[in-house]
């Protein structure tokens, strides 16, 4: 029978290898419930065998010293004595079921205690069985009762060897001692599940801690990859659409446009390559590679008008490179994303970045353009640029905002810290 009280069970097939035999088969059963078929006991153990056997050769010893107390009592006749000792041979008998009717041996045993002196060491083993296997309240219960009882075995069969109240102090020793023992091998049996259902949960949420680091840092490389990328493919995107519609170009602008595309391809492939050397390397810090700063967005504007975008930068930050890294890649990516964007969704349109802020204020961001004339054509997005942008500012202590403005067009504003 389970020793354990509430929802959670373990189940190790593998807990304790090769010393099974050494456990009782609650324990075994705990530890590993799919090796019981279902509706069915959990088998014996040697153990339990061994500790089943003994229990009985002690009920019969108790029993034979019960049975010539008994016997050579001259209060007791002769035929109360021959049932004294049947129904004591019947609870020893009773022992072996102790594991199967814990509950109801210790009932049954009741009763006995009161008939019978040679059922005394069956009586105690029952009570002690129930201590072990069932909660405290089943076994307060049987022990009041067992203890209630003792006088009327008294006044059955008084004892000329011990005084009256002797006998009752000697009684509840015996009780106390009794559940005392079983209370202490349950607590032990709990104490043993409850250490190894923490350490399952322990090693559960490792394991969960580990696929959430996993997922974060999948996200962050998808994320990075994005933001790198994306600008790099749409600008090549641009020039191979153009090269498409304008077939009969100048020769000048077809190379310049090839040209184009084969640097933008050159440096996709170099992103790429770096980020996937960090990840090799495990540098979740992004420190193997160079990061953009606040000081590149020059760079930006003007390999986006290189592609032909039309774009005003309108920097007011008197130096850039006071900023904090963090905060200065942050502002590159969100400007970064914006153009990508402008470029995909609005061609053709003059975007403005405007960036101001100082130390102590923070650091504003702002990518805005205006709503394209005429038909675009549909660009593959799913908005996951801007959700991560979102993420990234949050992530640096600060927001950011994005969505139509009043005019039609689409603006992305962001605020940082900047202490």
């Amino acid at each position: 029978m389970s020793t354990v009280s509430g929802d959670e069970r373990v189940s190790d097939p593998q807990a304790f290898p090769g010393r099974r035999w050494l456990m009782p088969s609650a324990v075994v059963h705990e530890f590993d419930p799919a090796a019981v078929r279902p509706g069915r006991r959990p088998r014996r153990t040697a153990r339990d065998w061994i500790v089943d056997f003994s229990c009985f050769l002690v009920a019969v010893l108790v029993g034979m010293i019960g049975a010539d107390s008994v016997t050579s009592n001259p209060h007791v006749s002769h035929s109360f004595a021959v049932m004294d000792q049947l129904l004591g041979a019947l609870a020893c008998a009773a022992v072996w079921l102790r594991r199967r009717w814990p509950l109801g041996l210790a009932v049954a045993t009741v009763p006995l205690g009161v008939l019978s002196d040679t059922a005394g060491g069956a009586c105690m083993i029952a009570l002690f069985t129930l201590a072990v296997h069932r909660p405290f309240r089943y076994v307060a219960w049987l022990g009041a009762a067992t203890m209630a009882l003792v006088p009327v075995t008294l006044s059955l069969r008084p004892s000329d060897d011990l005084p009256y109240v002797g006998t009752l102090l000697l009684s509840a020793v015996l009780v106390s001692a009794t559940v005392g023992w079983g209370l202490v091998v349950r607590a032990k049996r709990q104490l043993m599940f409850s250490l190894r259902d923490r350490a399952r949960r322990a090693e559960t949420e490792a394991r969960l801690r580990a696929e959430q680091a996993q997922r974060l840092a999948r996200e962050a490389i998808a994320r990075e990859m994005h933001d790198v990328l994306a600008h790099r493919l749409t600008l090549l995107s641009v020039h191979a659409g153009a090269l498409e519609f304008r077939p009969d170009a100048p020769r000048e602008e077809v190379a310049r446009a090839a040209g184009v595309i084969r640097e933008s391809a050159h440096e996709a492939l170099q992103d790429l390559r770096e980020i996937i050397g960090v990840l090799r390397a495990a540098d979740r810090d992004d420190t193997g590679r160079p990061q953009p700063t606040l000081a590149a967005l020059d760079t930006l504007v003007a390999e986006s008008r290189e592609a032909g975008m039309k774009v005003i930068l309108d920097n007011h930050v008197t130096d850039p490179a006071a900023a904090p890294a963090s905060v200065g890649r942050t502002a590159y990516r969100i400007a970064q994303e914006g153009l990508t964007n402008a470029r995909k969704h609005a061609p053709g349109t003059e975007v403005i970045v405007t960036v101001t802020g100082r130390p102590g204020e923070g650091l504003a961001v702002t990518v805005r353009n205006p709503a394209p004339e005429g038909e675009v054509p549909q660009v593959p997005g799913s908005g996951q640029g801007l959700i991560g942008l979102t993420e990234r500012a949050t992530l640096a202590g600060g927001r950011l905002e994005h969505g139509p403005d009043e005019d039609g067009g689409f603006r992305v504003r962001a605020w940082l810290p900047w202490g």
